[in-house]
């Protein structure tokens, strides 16, 4: 049986965010919605749960911000390996190379020494818990700032542009206004 590398023990992980942001989860995505209800779910604008994690993961990303997790947490039951799997659900396609993308992410962001991992120095499994640590602090600071845009403006990401003015206005100078010009695309 072949080793698994750091990707594989990193992917079979599920990381942890806090309770109080399920219900901004719950608005978002189909997250414990139970398969009679689905129809109702049918307006939700992502999918899964994890949908919105990886998302305020990345408004963490690009703002370059981690957050602490404090009080109670939770996971989504499902391993990083299986997000973004499902084909045709809400005609979306498989991300797959998301999570590599996301881990990639991870080694850059996280104070990993990769040569005292390739000695032995440190596990694997140690070493993955410092990328999840990363993660789930990234995450969490984009959970903070989403719920303070709702709070701010609770229709905000009710705009067909909303989520994505978020991260513009994360990635691009502060001269720009994302708002009026994707508005007028």
């Amino acid at each position: 049986m072949a080793a698994e590398n750091l990707y594989d023990v990193w992917a079979k992980r599920n990381p942890k965010w806090e309770t109080r942001f399920e219900e901004i989860i719950r608005q978002f995505t189909d997250y414990g919605v139970g398969s009679s209800e689905l129809t109702s779910a049918r307006g939700k604008m992502l999918g899964a749960g994890y949908e919105l994690y990886i998302y305020a993961l990345f408004v963490g990303l690009y703002a370059n911000k981690k957050r602490e997790l404090t009080g109670e947490t939770k996971t989504f039951g499902q391993p990083i390996q299986y997000w973004g799997n499902l084909e045709n659900r809400k005609s979306r396609k498989a991300y797959p190379r998301l999570r590599e993308y996301i881990f990639t992410a991870l080694l850059a962001k996280t104070d990993l020494d990769l040569i005292a991992l390739e000695k032995g120095n440190i596990t694997d499994s140690q070493a993955v818990d410092m990328l999840k640590v990363t993660m789930e602090q990234y995450a969490n600071y984009g959970f903070y700032t989403i719920d303070e845009k709702l709070k701010n403006n609770p229709n905000g990401f009710y705009k067909n542009t909303g989520f994505l003015n978020m991260i513009l206005d994360l990635s691009v100078p502060p001269s720009y206004n994302s708002d009026v010009e994707i508005e007028e695309l």
